[in-house]
């Protein structure tokens, strides 16, 4: 019998634990996608520009210029019509 109310004293417990792990989020899930993509925006632009900058000996900043962009695309179209 004392096994038996001690066993039931554990269930009662594990289900009191299980009640007070009600976990509360301090940032949303959607707050943290949102956060994710503007990060990998960031890391995304962040990158082009040192590559633009070091490797191709330009201004940083002018990776981001669309001018920049549609002269790589011309040059890539361009190759690829030759073939």
């Amino acid at each position: 019998m004392y096994e038996e109310r001690q066993e039931e004293q554990q269930t009662e417990q594990r289900t009191e634990r299980r009640k007070k792990r009600l976990r509360v989020r301090l940032i949303p899930i959607w707050l943290r996608l949102i956060i994710v993509i503007v990060l990998m925006v960031m890391s995304t632009a962040l990158g082009a520009m040192i590559g633009y900058g070091v490797l191709g000996d330009g201004k940083p900043l002018d990776a981001l210029k669309p001018s920049t962009w549609q002269h790589i695309i011309d040059i890539v179209k361009k190759d690829t019509k030759s073939k």
